[in-house]
């Protein structure tokens, strides 16, 4: 504990910037001087003390010798693992490198159809085959939950030529799912383990949240420091705990996919952001804990219009809940969660993470307390009472995605032979694009995949709804890319 006490990146930069240095190197604002004074106004000129190039005295993001290789090492200690590594363009960064570092060209893997779509990003740069598994959804809940370890191992058993199963875990909802015996399976068949933990960097530091990708036995898993703990946007951490993965390789994927300009205030971010979690974590979660928990019994107890999910809720079902998230249901309002959505930010000054048709989510962070809550069932009440919308027969429901893969993706996106034809002459060709209608937000085609004739009778139903779907490539969805053979 007396070495997590170090923050030596932020303490390099921090005495950097009080010798109030001539700079001749980038950037051109010159430790602040430059910058305009509309932001400077309001921001103060500290700040840009930190915004700093490389030299040997803060140290190569590429080549870390000094401070940023001491604040890694110190990252790593602090979640137990053999190696970490600063990134400076979130998680999506992190996914990508977890492919091109883990699997080779030509090379599947078993991965959630619900996963962000930087995982897609990154099955296409490293040129590999996708093996989907199918979301599982509760329409009582109006919720998409993880991969299963059921669903995990007959994937295995039918595709055993698989390099890598990838899993999504937490979700946006913060629903965790059985990793330790997804990790258990993954090692005795020998395959590496990739988590996307964006929404996770949390659950190491105190003992009432599930437990941690790295704790359950992943070999990789990629973190956003921003989301919930105190990194500056974009700041986010890959670990790496395995044999199975060449260390090298991930650094210099990583060097590959990361600028050679990073922000050194973002760095900085994630050396404090570490050892506020070690030093100070479980008390301030503890604070944030029972704001989360009085929020969800109250808005159970006293809104009868609206419901929030439950850890019994998900522990039924196999699953376990970040408690720092807050799903609420709001369709016996009438009303989607879109619109309250924006009735929250118009009226109330309250901006949530994300809403759906369905839900609103609330996601809090190390810096949450008492009155954000209160403030927001507060708001919750009145809107229960001041809006009324008619009810709706609206199902959270996707088409069977068992389709056929034909090609593989990278080979249709960087093809130049692809055509646009009618949705209604669609079926039986190969997508060339990626299809995601939001809700629920899973894309129902990719690029390499056969379009079925329920694919395309959903993406119609879904467009005359008016439901936006997401890679159309004009106001109307009337044609569609394929590839032409």
């Amino acid at each position: 504990m007396k070495k997590q006490s170090k923050t030596p990146l932020f303490d390099t930069l921090l005495a950097h910037a009080k010798r109030d240095v001539v700079s001749f190197h980038t950037p051109g604002h010159k430790n602040g001087r430059g910058i305009d004074a509309k932001l400077k106004n309001y921001t103060g000129e500290n700040v840009y003390g930190f915004d700093v190039t490389v030299f040997d005295e803060v140290d190569s993001l590429h080549d870390p010798r000094g401070p940023i290789k001491k604040a890694q090492e110190l990252m790593a200690e602090a979640y137990g693992v053999e190696h970490s590594l600063f990134l400076v363009n979130g998680t999506s960064g992190g996914n990508i490198a977890m492919f091109l570092s883990a699997c080779n060209p030509g090379d599947s893997v078993i991965v959630s159809r619900s996963s962000h779509k930087s995982i897609l990003a990154g099955i296409i740069l490293a040129g590999l085959w996708p093996i989907w598994i199918q979301p599982e959804i509760d329409q009582n809940l109006d919720i998409i939950f993880n991969s299963t370890y059921n669903q995990v191992a007959e994937a295995l058993n039918n595709y055993p030529e698989a390099k890598a199963v990838f899993i999504t875990s937490p979700t946006y909802n913060g629903v965790t799912t059985q990793l330790k015996k997804i990790a258990a399976l993954c090692r005795k068949k020998g395959k590496i383990l990739l988590v996307d933990e964006a929404h996770g960097p949390h659950l190491k530091f105190h003992p009432e949240f599930p437990e941690s990708a790295i704790e359950a036995g992943a070999d990789m898993c990629v973190q956003s420091t921003h989301k919930i703990l105190s990194a500056l946007s974009q700041g986010s951490v890959l670990h790496v705990n395995s044999k199975l993965v060449d260390i090298n390789r991930v650094k210099k994927v990583v060097s590959m996919t990361q600028t050679t300009s990073p922000n050194y205030l973002t760095l900085a971010s994630l050396d404090l952001a570490r050892h506020q979690a070690v030093t100070s974590g479980k008390e301030m979660f503890n604070k944030v804990i029972e704001a989360a928990q009085w929020a969800r019994e109250t808005i159970n107890k006293e809104i009868p219009s609206m419901k929030c999910l439950t850890r019994a809720q998900v522990n039924k079902l196999g699953f376990d809940l970040d408690l720092t998230k807050l799903t609420v249901n709001v369709t016996k309002t009438g009303l989607s969660g879109y619109e309250i959505e924006a009735i929250l930010a118009k009226e109330y000054n309250i901006q949530l993470d994300y809403a759906d048709l369905f839900n609103l989510i609330a996601i809090m962070g190390i810096g949450s307390d008492m009155s954000d809550v209160k403030a927001l069932v507060a708001a919750l009440k009145e809107i229960s009472k001041k809006y009324k919308g008619k009810q709706k027969n609206w199902k959270l429901q996707i088409p069977s995605l068992s389709t056929e893969m034909v090609m593989m993706p990278r080979n249709v996106v960087f093809s130049p032979n692809t055509k646009s034809i009618p949705l209604a002459k669609a079926v039986g060709h190969v997508s060339a694009q990626t299809l995601t209608p939001y809700p629920p937000g899973i894309p129902v085609l990719i690029p390499g995949e056969r379009i079925t004739k329920e694919i395309c009778d959903y993406l119609t139903e879904m467009s005359a709804k008016g439901i936006r779907i997401s890679g159309q490539e004009s106001d109307a969805l009337k044609t569609i890319k394929v590839f032409a053979n």
